[in-house]
C-alpha cells in the first residue's frame, strides 16, 4: 500500500512540474504583433471566404508543434474540437517544442488550399510521417479544403 501511495505521490509531482508555467514570460516570434482585433475562430469556420487574404489574429491552446522544423503550431479555438494551423516560413520562425500546452497569440495572412484527391492523400502521408504514424491512403476519400493561417509573428505565454 505504502509504495502504491509513493508512486501515486510521485506521479503527481512529475506532472505538476512538467505543466507550463502559468503568468510566466512571453515570447515574441517574429514580427510580434501589429494591433490586429482578435478573430474567432468559430467566426472564421462560419464565414471563411469573408476573411480570406486578410490578416487575421488569433489566439488559443497550443495543441501541437512542428516535429520537424517548429514550422507550425495548432491553435485550439474557442469551440470544441476546432482548431487551425499557423504556418510560418521553415527557418524564419522555430516554434519549439515546449510551446505545447501553452497560451499563443498568433497574426498572420488567413488562407485557403484546395487539393486534389492525389494532393490529399500525400499531404496527409506528409502528416503521419512527421509524427511517425501510420497512414493509410485509402482513409482519404476525396478533394480537401485547407483554412490556415500564414503566420507573420506570434507570442506564446
Amino acid at each position: 500500500m505504502r509504495l502504491s501511495v509513493l508512486l501515486c505521490t510521485s506521479f503527481v509531482f512529475a506532472t505538476v512540474l512538467a505543466l507550463p508555467a502559468v503568468g510566466g514570460e512571453a515570447t515574441t516570434y517574429g514580427e510580434g504583433l501589429t494591433g490586429s482585433e482578435t478573430v474567432k475562430l468559430s467566426e472564421l469556420r462560419a464565414d471563411p471566404d469573408a476573411y480570406l487574404g486578410k490578416t487575421v489574429r488569433v489566439e488559443g491552446l497550443v495543441l501541437d508543434v512542428c516535429p520537424k522544423r517548429g514550422c507550425w503550431i495548432e491553435l485550439a479555438g474557442d469551440e470544441e474540437f476546432q482548431s487551425i494551423r499557423v504556418k510560418v516560413e521553415d527557418g524564419v520562425i522555430v516554434f519549439p517544442p515546449e510551446a505545447k500546452g501553452r497560451k499563443a497569440i498568433a497574426e498572420g495572412l488567413f488562407t485557403k488550399r484546395e487539393l486534389t484527391e492525389e494532393q490529399a492523400v500525400a499531404w496527409q502521408k506528409h502528416q503521419a510521417e512527421e509524427r511517425g504514424l501510420e497512414f493509410d491512403p485509402s482513409s482519404v476519400d476525396g478533394p480537401l479544403t485547407i483554412y490556415m493561417i500564414m503566420g507573420t509573428g506570434a507570442i506564446i505565454h
